[in-house]
């Protein structure tokens, strides 16, 4: 799966009404026609974050889909008034902290849910967390995961990027009410286990908003 952050640059507000129209009506076309192969879900973060107006949320079990999907978009009038500010690609598996008596990697799927807000950032562990012994990373975990549960309402996606990305895991969260997440940030900043991270940004708060919407707000 690929995260993407996108803002209009400069460029883009100096084109002409009509040339933007055009663009806008050609990339939407596009995305309606490469969205067939893969599951995208669109979210704006226009005010919330300097340096991103939408982000993408591109799913696939295969990496040509995620590569023709974007390379398709890329051939569009309106992506070269485009900035792609960030990208991250990961894969899902079982976590091994949550599986039952399975010595045997398990590959897993994401479903996006339809709650109103997504937060994404990468994430980083220290060395030394993976030196740990397995039965303290276990310990430790166990209190991160009673902490998620305290949050029935949010809903976490953990995506991994191990050789693959710049990051150790892709991480977001799904939920209806921003306030809830800070929260249920500020209780895992004080687990044990949040001293081993070693980054956890840039972190987007994204709002699911349908890609016309996004492209019409852009100015």
């Amino acid at each position: 799966m690929v995260y993407a952050v996108y803002r209009a640059t400069a460029s883009w507000f100096a084109q002409p009404k009509e040339e933007k129209s055009k663009a806008i009506t050609e990339y939407l076309a596009r995305f309606e026609e490469l969205s067939g192969t893969v599951t995208v879900r669109t979210y704006s973060t226009l005010g919330m974050k300097r340096d991103g107006d939408f982000l993408l949320w591109v799913i696939s079990p295969e990496l040509p889909a995620l590569q023709a999907f974007f390379s398709g978009l890329r051939k569009t009038a309106l992506t070269q008034h485009l900035e792609e500010s960030e990208r991250y690609l990961s894969v899902t598996r079982e976590s091994m902290y949550t599986k039952s008596h399975k010595e045997e990697e398990v590959m897993v799927t994401v479903e996006p849910g339809k709650s109103q807000y997504l937060f994404v950032y990468p994430f980083v562990k220290s060395r030394e967390w993976y030196l740990l012994p397995m039965e303290t990373r276990q310990k430790l975990m166990n209190e991160h995961i009673r902490i998620g549960h305290q949050f029935p309402q949010i809903r976490i996606n953990t995506s991994y990027s191990f050789g693959l990305d710049d990051q150790d895991f892709v991480v977001s969260f799904e939920g209806n009410e921003p306030k809830e997440f800070v929260t249920l940030v500020m209780k895992l900043r004080e687990s044990e286990g949040s001293k081993y991270t070693v980054r956890d940004t840039p972190i987007f708060t994204c709002s699911r908003q349908p890609i016309d919407e996004i492209l019409w707000s852009l100015g």
